[in-house]
């Protein structure tokens, strides 16, 4: 029997451990973790925040969180574990002299501390020199931080030097949580592990590839933070360009970081720019009105709470996007990702190219192309069409379209498939960069995304509207139709 590898454990401190993002996602997958026995038995959890007066508040908000927002019942004998990890420390970020309370906490001799930045970008330079003026980190520390980095190449690049003055590179793991996917993963080893498609993935199979990404929700209460940022930087920047080079990569020598990151980039440097020039044909920018969803009336944008009702911010993007390097030349990607759609909705669509010749023309009068779809969610899996004889005895052959499905929940029944989160936390506490992004990763997006963002500018033309509880505006229907394509619906 195969021994369970040893890590070292650590102190995870999570600054901002009250917000939203700690709430929602890290707690609760730190408690599953729990629950899976994944954690070593001497990590230790520190919430850092101003809101709370002492531990036994913290960790009554802690358990009141996880009866809130945990879908599965909260075992008792889990909750006593978890519960003994957590201690608090009430820090204002912004002053320098209150980390030395990290001081009383933190073992870095018996473990590793993991400083979790759950807070807006604006307080990352704050907790660096607060970390580095009391003295607590070692060659060993780490730091993670979210999304967004920045809300263009130039704020990235400050971000990033900022960290960079407390952290080296191999020490910051920087997150996007659609990393941590089962499906997103399993792109590697569909993609690499499988000669049936590591021998067909490339222009001479692939006529075209479709990712998208569609939110039912709307704004929810953060008018003031999407306004400024939009849907091309909140969404594609990040979650969509990862899983673009995941599928158009080239294969990796290894599964290290290194290998990986060398690849990914190679695929963001290949990206046709978009520009003034080309900027009307190749997206389509859009926010939603007023409409009805699953049978609910839901406001438009500019009727959201705290609206701006003169904001031109898309929350619609659509993309035609060109890789110019051997493997993809001709093969269009298609983005697109949006709130207040028909439904939540993730998944990557390859066409593969029709045959040229039909000999089952009673069937179908052009043969549909075989297609590879990918949902990353709501239901995890792979299917592929492929067409097939209907049984009978009748004399010509009839063809039906069908699918090869295969379902994560199904087949893999006795195995607990987690969220993105708990893959990444898990990651970051064991020391392990690949599925994290380094710096010049980001900042490669960041030159391609803010030429859009600049050509936007210059148009100067509005987002087109679509109807909440549609998928976008028409001319986002109108990107594929004038290359004889059509969205996957």
């Amino acid at each position: 029997m195969k021994e369970k590898k040893i890590f070292k454990p650590c102190d995870l401190i999570i600054y901002g451990a009250l917000g939203d993002l700690s709430r929602r996602k890290l707690l609760i997958s730190l408690y599953r973790l729990e629950n899976a026995n994944l954690l070593e038995p001497d990590t230790r959890i520190v919430g850092v925040d101003r809101h709370a007066g002492g531990n036994a508040e913290f960790i009554a908000i802690v358990q009141k969180n996880l009866q809130e927002f945990l879908n599965d019942k909260i075992e008792d004998t889990v909750w006593q574990r978890f519960s003994a990890r957590l201690s608090y420390l009430k820090i204002d970020l912004t002053q320098l002299d209150q980390y030395q309370q990290l001081k009383t906490v933190l073992d870095s001799k018996a473990r590793v501390a993991v400083n979790y930045f759950a807070v807006a970008p604006v307080l990352f330079k704050d907790i660096c020199k607060g970390l580095s003026h009391c003295g607590v980190l070692t060659a060993e520390s780490r730091m993670v931080m979210e999304k967004p980095i920045g809300h263009d190449l130039q704020s990235c690049k400050e971000i990033n030097d900022a960290v960079a003055k407390v952290f080296t590179e191999s020490q910051v793991f920087r997150i996007d949580h659609y990393l941590g996917k089962e499906t997103v993963l399993n792109l590697l080893a569909l993609r690499f592990a499988n000669s049936i498609f590591t021998t067909n993935w490339d222009h001479n199979t692939i006529d075209h590839i479709q990712i998208t990404v569609a939110e039912e929700v709307g704004i929810e209460g953060r008018f003031d933070y999407f306004d400024k940022t939009g849907q091309l930087r909140d969404m594609l920047q990040n979650h969509l360009l990862q899983i673009l080079t995941f599928i158009a990569m080239e294969p990796p020598v290894n599964l290290e970081a290194k290998s990986i990151r060398y690849e990914k980039i190679k695929v963001l440097e290949a990206l046709r720019p978009i520009t003034l020039n080309n900027v009307d044909e190749k997206t389509v920018r859009g926010q939603y009105s007023a409409g009805f969803l699953k049978g609910r009336e839901v406001p438009g944008y500019l009727e959201e709470e705290g609206a701006n009702v003169d904001s031109t911010t898309e929350s619609f993007v659509a993309l035609r996007v060109d890789i110019d390097n051997w493997r993809w030349a001709g093969v269009p990607f298609y983005l697109r990702t949006g709130k207040r759609l028909t439904n939540k909705r993730t998944e990557i669509v390859i066409y593969f190219k029709q045959l040229p010749h039909n000999i089952f023309s009673d069937s179908f009068r052009d043969l549909p192309p075989n297609k590879l779809t990918i949902h990353l969610q709501p239901n995890e899996g792979v299917d592929v069409q492929i067409l097939n004889k209907v049984p009978g005895i009748d004399e010509n052959i009839k063809l039906q379209k069908t699918k090869l499905d295969l379902s994560f929940s199904e087949a893999f029944k006795k195995s607990r498939i987690f969220g993105g989160y708990e893959k990444l936390v898990l990651e970051a506490m064991r020391g392990n960069p690949a599925l994290f992004l380094s710096r010049e990763e980001i900042e490669q997006a960041w030159i391609w995304v803010d030429s859009i963002q600049d050509a936007w500018q210059h148009v100067n033309d509005t987002p087109k509207q679509y109807q909440a509880g549609s998928w976008g505006p028409v001319a986002s229907v109108a990107l594929l139709a004038r290359d004889g394509r059509a969205w996957e619906e």
